[in-house]
């Protein structure tokens, strides 16, 4: 039997659109779980400070969330292959999301503080394939950039306000009750996906399954997909570079300039997320025109720029200019991740453990960056290391030039053998 790698898209395009109240629903999924993740992250180590926590506690704790999230990627993604209801899915791990911020507020000792953060990581991760498979589910494959690119502008506007007003109720109350406001943040959260309805998601789509292969088809192995593991490594190499960039900036400019360095570092951090809510719903649009590959290239190719100037100067007004570079790199791969993993992935009924997968890849390059590059920077000097940074991203743009195929369906890679 031969059947068509986009058949369906076919069947998308001649099937009626999901209702607004659907896919209003995900806008609001979208805005209030970027909001209330923003409660974690820098606040945590915020307040456990003030709580009298030694760094090495501290430090501790906000590891084993981020290696909690790493190690969950892959089984959370085949678990949300192998479910029915993926909106089950996030509905759980909302509800950990508020069950762990509420303990951190109200008992903020080391036992229940670990618990809690290693249950907003293994949700965290979890949450953003679920929301993807969602939209898949949703949509279809044949419109699912456009999906993809409202998801992330959506995603970014919950980010940044929630990060202004979180701002706000740590100056005017305390750090404390910035942990009851990101718990109360689920309860819109819940409400937004009380609005998706389950009739409007076709669930075996929505783990990468045609639709003409219904739910108990055969799930198909994703680890010998060649595409796959290259986009995996160029993640990889990607994120090793990236995730080191502003830790170390943000050192360079508290040696440098201690009374404006968190105001510096507060917009070096907006002006991306602002990026992004400009230019997302525009990148899944060129997505489908232009291809995946040449808006890849453009996303990767931004970091060693970004990095180039960040290893010259450490002058606040051409930083925060440069961090433009860092929202086109993050409009680019929030839109296109997702969206690669389901061209290839299409048929195969794993969408959700590849996406663990490049998920794994990018959090272990992550993981690996700030180490590596605080090492070089210590040991040869500040500019070493971006220039170091500039070096991993430049290889990442390579590889992706050279070995990563395109992977939009055409008429040219339509025709596939069922397996």
């Amino acid at each position: 039997m031969v059947v068509t790698a986009n058949s369906a898209n076919a069947a998308d395009a001649t099937e009626p659109s999901p209702p607004d109240t659907s896919l209003r629903g995900l806008d609001g999924v979208n805005l209030f779980l970027a909001g209330a993740l923003s409660g974690f992250g820098p606040y945590v180590a915020a307040f456990l400070a003030e709580q009298n926590w030694t760094q090495q506690n501290i430090g501790f704790v906000l590891t084993a969330g981020g290696f909690a999230g790493l190690l969950s990627q892959l089984p959370g993604g085949a678990f949300l292959d192998a479910i029915r209801s993926k909106q089950i899915a996030v509905a759980l791990g909302a509800a950990m999301v508020a069950a762990g911020a509420l303990i951190i507020a109200v008992w903020p000792s080391f036992p229940l503080v670990l618990v809690a953060l290693v249950l907003q990581g293994i949700t965290g991760g979890v949450l953003g394939l679920a929301i993807a498979a969602i939209s898949l589910g949703l949509v279809g494959h044949g419109v699912l950039a456009e999906r993809l690119g409202r998801n992330q502008r959506f995603a970014s506007t919950g980010g940044v306000v929630a990060a202004g007003f979180m701002g706000l109720i740590a100056y005017f109350l305390s750090y404390r009750a910035i942990f009851f406001a990101a718990a109360a943040m689920v309860l819109p959260l819940l409400a937004a996906l009380a609005r998706i309805r389950p009739s409007d998601i076709r669930f075996d789509r929505a783990s990468g399954l045609s639709d003409h292969q219904g739910p108990s088809a055969p799930r198909r192995t994703v680890w010998k997909n060649r595409g796959l593991l290259i986009f995996a490594g160029c993640e990889f190499l990607f994120q090793m570079a990236n995730a080191s960039m502003l830790p170390l900036a943000g050192e360079a400019l508290a040696y440098g300039r201690e009374d404006f360095s968190s105001l510096i570092v507060s917009a070096l951090i907006m002006v991306p997320q602002v990026i992004v809510v400009i230019m997302a719903p525009w990148a899944g649009r060129r997505a489908n025109t232009w291809g995946r590959r040449p808006l890849l290239l453009v996303g990767f190719g931004a970091l060693p720029i970004r990095a180039l100037v960040f290893a010259w100067t450490t002058n606040p007004t051409i930083l925060i200019a440069a961090q433009v570079l860092d929202g086109v790199s993050g409009t680019v791969l929030g839109v296109l991740t997702a969206l690669i993993v389901a061209d290839l992935t299409a048929g195969t009924g794993r969408f959700n453990l590849a996406q663990g997968f490049v998920g794994t890849m990018s959090g272990v390059g992550a993981a690996l960056s700030t180490t590596l590059s605080g090492l070089l920077a210590g040991s040869l000097g500040r500019a070493a290391g971006f220039l170091g940074i500039a070096a991993v991203a430049l290889t990442a743009v390579l590889l992706l030039w050279l070995l990563m195929p395109e992977t939009k369906p055409s008429k040219r890679n339509r025709t596939r053998a069922a397996q």
